[in-house]
């Protein structure tokens, strides 16, 4: 006879390989600022919540509709309530995460959003790159083990069918809670070999893993990190090239299941 927890992890991989066949229902879409989900809510027809899934008062928004055959829920963390700027980096993303899985129940997550990209891997300014793991870069803790808790690297859920049929690049992403690299930042960048560098992926990867929820990771480079400023027309392109992505990828999944991806 089996031990009783080889008999829980038999139960446990059956149930994720049954998952994976049935066809993908629920997607949660996860974005940091409005200016990049507007664009995706309008493209998609969603309606915003105004009976609220979260708890009374906090600023996250939620909309939702059925888009084909999926059913779609768009978060983002809302605006500060004191400042009116919105609520970017890692720790609203988490909170807004956990909260919705918990209330929607998803399928599937696609962390959406721009990023900074790197020249000197290839990226330009436009491209939509699916990032094959996250990590961050100035979760700095130099104690052993503590750095790779620190690291966080956690793998994004393959989706090779999808990268071939929509022509997306892959790299590895990075997540810092500051715009800017410092030296530090830098270095752990190019050690981890990130292509390109934002502030949520990474916070939004660790809930998903915690509570066992698949997730894809689809950024659009909106300016590069070791290059020239970018100009308000290729940021315009940028969140234009992203609403694009995001519904080229919705187009993708609808009808399919997780192993099809």
């Amino acid at each position: 006879m089996a031990p009783h927890g080889d008999k829980s992890d038999a139960a446990d991989e059956t149930m994720v390989a049954e998952a994976e066949k049935r066809p993908i229902s629920t997607i949660l879409i996860v974005m940091a600022m409005q200016s990049e989900a507007l664009p995706v809510v309008n493209k998609l027809n969603l309606s915003e919540d105004l009976q609220s899934v979260f708890p009374k008062g906090v600023p996250w928004v939620r909309y939702h509709g059925f888009y084909k055959d999926l059913n779609i829920n768009l978060v983002w963390p809302g605006k500060d309530s004191s400042l009116g700027v919105d609520c970017v980096g890692t720790v609203p993303a988490s909170l807004v995460t956990y909260a919705s899985i918990q209330a929607l129940q998803p399928d599937l997550i696609i962390n959406a959003g721009t990023a900074g990209g790197f020249k000197a891997k290839g990226a330009c300014i436009g491209d939509a790159y699916v990032a094959s793991e996250v990590a961050f870069c100035d979760r700095r803790i130099p104690i052993p083990v503590f750095d790779l808790y620190g690291l966080g690297l956690r793998q994004a859920f393959s989706t090779p069918n999808l990268q071939k049929e929509l022509n997306l690049k892959v790299g590895k992403l990075s997540t810092g809670d500051s715009l800017h690299m410092s030296t530090q930042d830098e270095a752990s960048m190019v050690a981890n070999d990130a292509v390109v560098k934002d502030m949520e992926a990474a916070a939004v990867a660790y809930v998903a893993d915690l509570l066992k929820v698949p997730s894809v990771f689809l950024k659009v480079v909106i300016d590069i990190k070791d290059g020239e400023e970018t100009t308000a027309e290729e940021s315009s392109q940028s969140f234009a090239a992203l609403e694009r992505a995001v519904t080229q990828v919705i187009d993708f999944i609808n009808g399919k299941s997780l192993s099809d991806l």
